[in-house]
């Protein structure tokens, strides 16, 4: 039972993670293929974001939870980008594509918020104790 606790842990990030990849394939298929770098790097975060999702039901490890934070940052970055100063020539408007655009938003941020919450009460337990080593070595 034991293996099974990292796996299970990781399911919801690696479902977030597959999501995202899904939506990005699709959207290469159905034409951003034919955009210059656009298609390419939906392409790569299809992918990779599928890989990451793999790989973590595999082994929940840290390095592969850093690497999942790092997709969600990226996603979210290039989403904002294309809304607002553009990515290599390339805007979108809004929430479009509907719904595949806050679809990918959404799970982007679930995602974060699953990795990155461990990651701060690990950081707190870490605080906690060196205070308490501190206050008893006086």
């Amino acid at each position: 039972m034991r293996t099974l606790r990292p796996t299970l842990a990781a399911l919801p990030v690696a479902i977030c993670l597959a999501v995202v990849g899904y939506i990005h394939a699709q959207l290469y298929v159905r034409g951003y293929h034919a955009i210059p770098y656009i298609g390419t790097s939906f392409q790569w975060d299809a992918a990779a974001s599928f890989a990451v999702a793999v790989l973590l039901l595999v082994r929940n490890a840290t390095v592969l939870r850093i690497v999942a934070i790092g997709l969600c940052f990226s996603g979210l970055g290039g989403f904002v980008g294309s809304r607002t100063v553009g990515l290599f020539g390339f805007t979108e408007r809004g929430w479009q594509p509907a719904p595949q655009a806050l679809l990918s938003v959404l799970a982007w941020v679930v995602a974060l918020v699953l990795l990155l919450v461990p990651f701060g009460k690990q950081l707190a337990e870490r605080q906690l104790l060196r205070s308490l080593v501190a206050e008893g070595n006086e």
